[in-house]
């Protein structure tokens, strides 16, 4: 999602003294993902409606969400595609632990139910929109959709079921309907909108199409995920900083706010496309993101506890993302540990008294007892999966 976010997000006012971090082993690692992950079903399931959640927990139902087009939105009664797609991408995930997947399948099973409650077939090309058909008419937005299929994707590497990956195909065919030639090129954020060209719809797409690609071997796709990232990566590319803007307006101009997940996207597109290609250049552009963003986000204003400014914790899970695929290159393992820090800072400092992390992953007394974000709970659990493979597979 695009932010209106920016309105979401805080850093924490209050910085506590300096703890010293004990290295956890992979096992508590695994611990650590299946713990936070049974917390966030047994917590933010609606049980009245198979398959899906709510926004926050604990609701009150009067939260004013700000990632949409226009003005905030109020909370309802379950929660919206995008903190939904975080609980699919954790079980998918957490299914690649060895030995988890006959565990986790009933899960994936129950989110595909789940995230088909948001399909609009209605309007075409079929889309899914922001909030269950079942319940009203929503917009449809080009990165909730490019969520959707990578979800769809990760879940055929799972279980080699060819409905998902026709799904994954359908929603590419609807996130191509966005594309047009204004900027250079790209698509829009919200259909019917065309305002703005921005990295978060244009980087889930390019991963959309590759993932495809890896799973089909249809050459198409290959080379819609290179169009779609060679004009991210000369767009939206900050001469500066090295990393990616938000989005590009129509007249050509760069809106640079850099957001973690932007650059993660790509990262992680740039290495996918130098394992399908073999061109030296995207791995050299991959190893470029990686630097410029480390750099960057170290660089900013941020608690002496971490080692990185933490702007939401699905974006830097995002860009986890980019440095795990990295790193399974160039064994480079510096910017993931300092991911990797900050999140067992905040699991060790930073939970309320349900065992869910705060926004900014640091104990700031406001932030401990607020209501906590589906989506900022639901990647902890990917996370920390992700670390138990990373050192526990070789």
């Amino acid at each position: 999602m695009m932010m209106n976010k920016r309105i979401y997000l805080s850093l924490a006012a209050a910085i506590l003294p300096l703890v010293t971090l004990a290295q956890p082993n992979a096992a508590e690692y695994k611990k650590r993902a299946e713990s936070i992950y049974r917390l966030v079903w047994s917590h933010y399931r609606v049980a009245k409606y198979n398959g899906l959640f709510l926004e926050n927990y604990p609701s009150g139902r009067s939260d004013s969400l700000n990632y949409f087009q226009g003005e905030s939105v109020k909370e309802k009664e379950v929660s919206f595609l995008w903190p939904f797609s975080g609980v699919f991408t954790s079980t998918n995930i957490l299914m690649r632990v060895p030995g988890l997947k006959a565990k986790y399948k009933p899960y994936q099973d129950s989110l595909v139910t789940g995230i088909e409650q948001y399909r609009d077939t209605l309007r075409q090309p079929p889309g899914y929109q922001a909030y269950p058909v079942r319940f009203e008419k929503a917009d449809r937005y080009y990165d909730d959709n490019g969520l959707v299929g990578i979800d769809y994707m990760e879940s055929y590497f799972n279980t080699h079921n060819p409905l998902y990956l026709k799904r994954a195909k359908e929603v590419f065919k609807f996130i191509l309907s966005g594309w047009n030639n204004d900027a250079g090129g790209g698509v829009t954020w919200l259909e019917g909108h065309n305002d703005q060209k921005p990295a978060c719809s244009n980087g889930m797409a390019t991963l959309t199409a590759l993932k495809i690609y890896e799973g089909s071997k249809e050459h198409y796709y290959l080379e819609q995920g290179k169009r779609f990232y060679n004009w991210m990566y000369n767009i939206l590319r900050d001469s500066t900083t090295g990393i990616i803007s938000n989005d590009v307006k129509l007249d050509g101009k760069q809106n640079r706010i850099f957001w973690t997940y932007n650059t993660g996207s790509l990262i992680e597109a740039a290495v996918l496309l130098y394992k399908f290609t073999g061109e030296a250049k995207y791995l050299a552009q991959a190893k470029q993101l990686a630097a410029s963003s480390y750099s960057y986000y170290s660089k900013l204003p941020h608690s002496k506890e971490l080692k990185l400014h933490i702007d939401v914790p699905w974006f830097v899970t995002v860009l986890f993302r980019g440095y795990e695929a990295l790193y399974k290159i160039d064994h480079n393992y510096q910017y993931i540990a300092a991911i990797e820090h900050d999140l067992n800072y905040a699991w060790q400092n930073s939970r309320d008294k349900y065992g869910f992390i705060t926004k900014s992953w640091l104990p700031d007394t406001k932030q401990l007892a607020k209501p906590k974000w589906l989506l900022d709970e639901a990647c902890i659990a990917e996370l920390y999966a992700r670390l138990y493979m990373l050192k526990t597979i070789k």
